[in-house]
């Protein structure tokens, strides 16, 4: 049994005057279901809450203020989940709404807890149906449209594959909007290639993302082993096609080169607070060798972190990777440059790394 994890974008779940799709949100669940009825696990992540609100509220335009956006959020949430839950229940399916903030991504006990309360749902037989809790976020476009939220997710509950929604094909090496000779890219196996590709941030008047958070969370998805498709939401049968292995949309392979559960959280839904630059035989150390970061190796502390804080680690302008430091920034300005004897005579209790290897992620 496979076990999928599909997203609505906003563009899928409701028109641009904030009008739900509500045939096209009526053929999702229905296929959705379908999975679910041959033995699979399906979550669902939406968007579309503060669409709905809007909607409800006759708002012209999508605000701008954020306690607009929650007020709009916490309008259109209950509504919105009541859709999802009264379409999966006509097919013979419990669902549950889970509504996640940031914060629930980036604490590491609360993402356990995400992480175990989403697997006994699906224990359960229960599908959930998951957005970005808007109302009470302080950032109302931390997850670019939930596209992050889904990657996320799908390291979480361990997906066989990604399938995420949208109004386009897929991704083209140009814009299709704007450009007529833009190509369908049908397969990615090499992030690097596409360097070389114009990935805009345009997104519809309702939503936040855009193809290039969709990327990112191909990207993201993908380095934990979860294969990714970027498909349209709105053709008959691409859902279906993507589900089953068939050409459709843009489709990034599994790498197979895989970072661990706690790697992909530090990588990438752990915050930085601060930068620590190192000298160029630390940088080769940690990027070449798999070593851990000493406090000689530092050369710089920017920003004010404490001990346990996630920061970046740099060499001159260039980002080598993140890792979780030892020590506060106060701390590490003292002893910065110093061997581990004359560290211990200034930090009698100090650990020897400042950020240990099992801690530090590769950008």
């Amino acid at each position: 049994m496979a076990r999928y994890v599909i997203k609505l974008g906003s563009s899928i779940v409701a028109e641009d005057d904030g009008e739900l799709r509500a045939g096209v949100i009526e053929r999702i669940c229905a296929q959705a279901a379908a999975r679910h009825a041959g033995g699979d696990d399906v979550v669902l992540v939406t968007s579309g809450a503060i669409a709905r609100g809007m909607r409800v509220m006759d708002l012209a335009v999508r605000p701008r203020a954020i306690e607009d956006l929650q007020a709009a959020s916490a309008v259109g949430q209950g509504k919105l989940y009541r859709v999802y839950d009264e379409l999966l229940r006509e097919q013979g399916i419990t669902s549950a709404q889970v509504l996640l903030t940031f914060f629930d991504m980036s604490a590491r006990t609360h993402y356990l807890n995400a992480r175990q309360t989403l697997g006994k749902l699906l224990e359960w037989r229960v599908l959930p149906v998951i957005n970005e809790n808007d109302t009470t976020t302080t950032d109302e476009i931390s997850f670019g449209d939930n596209d992050f939220l889904a990657a996320q997710v799908a390291l979480l509950v361990g997906a066989d594959l990604l399938v995420l929604l949208t109004d386009v094909e897929g991704l083209y090496t140009a814009s299709p909007r704007t450009d007529p000779s833009a190509e369908l890219v049908p397969r990615v196996t090499d992030f690097d290639a596409l360097v070389a590709l114009t990935i805009g941030h345009t997104t519809s008047p309702l939503g936040t993302g855009g193809m290039r958070s969709k990327v990112v969370a191909a990207e993201m998805a993908t380095a934990g082993g979860v294969e990714t498709v970027i498909c349209s939401g709105l053709r008959e049968g691409a859902l279906g096609a993507a589900l089953d292995g068939e050409a459709a949309g843009t489709r990034f392979a599994a790498r197979e080169t895989r970072y661990s559960s706690f790697k992909l959280w530090l990588k990438y839904a752990k915050p930085a607070h601060g930068t620590i630059v190192v000298d160029a035989g630390a940088a080769r150390a940690l990027r070449d060798g798999g070593t851990s970061l000493l406090p000689v190796g530092v050369t710089e502390v920017r920003g004010s972190f404490g001990a346990g804080d996630a920061v970046q680690v740099a060499h001159g302008a260039i980002v080598i990777g993140k890792g979780i430091c030892n020590y506060g920034a106060d701390e590490l300005v003292k002893v910065m440059g110093m061997k581990s004897a004359a560290v211990r005579e200034v930090l009698p209790r100090a650990t020897d790394e400042a950020i240990h290897r099992d801690y530090f992620v590769l950008s």
